[in-house]
């Protein structure tokens, strides 16, 4: 077993892990955070994408204690003091999401290219999510969904 210690959604966390564990299972098994989903274990899905650092990582394909001194944001990190992240009100609003089984991967990566681009062109937003899959939609209302995040970013 190996100490590690990570902040998870602002709360420092002092954990022993087996230093093959994913970060993906010590955030759903150990710290019962299960919005961070497993879809493929491969790297394809994007499902069980998480912040490590502010950047959008796959967590299937990285092991917990490379997270050590690190910060990680799981989507249920992104609702502060009981008001929804501009991104969660944009998927809302918009119609974002069907199944759900994608959405907490495409808000992340999603608030990624947010901090860095508040206007992103639809190009953008497709680029920027590339990397997660989703299987019920067209993808239009998810571009849509973190347009109108950056709109309400923008307008503070």
């Amino acid at each position: 077993m190996t100490q590690i210690e990570v902040t998870v959604n602002g709360a420092a966390q002092q954990i022993d892990v087996e230093p093959r564990l994913l970060l993906v299972h010590l955030i759903r098994e150990d710290l019962q955070l299960t919005g961070t989903h497993i879809g493929c274990d491969t790297t394809h899905c994007g499902a069980c994408t998480v912040l490590l650092d502010g950047v959008p990582v796959k967590s299937c394909t990285v092991f917990a204690v490379q997270a050590n001194g690190s910060e990680v944001t799981t989507v249920e990190g992104l609702e502060q003091d009981g008001a929804l992240h501009p991104v969660q009100q944009g998927f809302t609003e918009e119609h974002g999401l069907q199944c759900g089984f994608c959405t907490p991967g495409m808000m992340l990566t999603s608030v990624a290219l947010l901090e860095q681009n508040q206007d992103p062109s639809e190009d953008e937003v497709r680029q920027a999510i590339s990397g997660n899959l989703c299987r019920c939609t067209g993808y239009v209302n998810i571009v849509k969904s973190v347009q109108h995040a950056g709109r309400v970013i923008r307008e503070g």
